[in-house]
């Protein structure tokens, strides 16, 4: 059976490498090296953002992708930062600048947040996700597109 070269759109199943970092050259995550991973265009495996430049790539192309924070992981929100009241942190615990804890959501999960300041009385937690107001460097190595239908 001879792969038609089909690019990477809606309904297909593509196979890659990929890293993320940071304008800086920081590299937040990166899976060359390794074995790559696939996933179905749609299935939520890739922010939609990152996941609409891959579009239109073939097997055996790389690409690197300048991603603005609106398509990455979008920008920090105010809201996202709250005031919490110290006595809800266990005494014991010794409390910094950057120290990320990880909180109960209201379905149950567990979301992370930083802690950005804090006195006696309060401790002021940021949610927002470490990487909002960042632009993003995503690197792609495409090895395989396919239809998904095909699994």
């Amino acid at each position: 059976m001879t792969m038609v070269n089909v690019p990477v759109s809606e309904g297909t199943r593509v196979t890659l490498n990929f890293s993320v970092s940071l304008a800086d050259g920081a590299q937040v995550d990166s899976n060359f090296g390794g074995d790559p991973v696939a996933f179905v265009v749609g299935d939520g495996s890739l922010l939609p953002g990152m996941e609409r430049l891959l579009f239109g790539m073939l097997a055996g192309q790389r690409q690197l992708f300048t991603v603005p924070p609106e398509d990455a992981f979008g920008q920090p929100n105010d809201n996202n930062v709250q005031r919490l009241p110290r006595d809800q942190f266990d005494d014991d615990v010794e409390l910094e600048v950057g120290l990320v804890f990880l909180f109960a959501d209201a379905a149950g999960g567990e979301v992370p947040g930083m802690v950005v300041a804090f006195d006696a009385e309060q401790v002021t937690v940021d949610f927002n996700h470490p990487l909002a107001g960042r632009t993003i460097l995503f690197d792609v190595l495409v090895h395989r597109v396919e239809p998904a239908e095909l699994h």
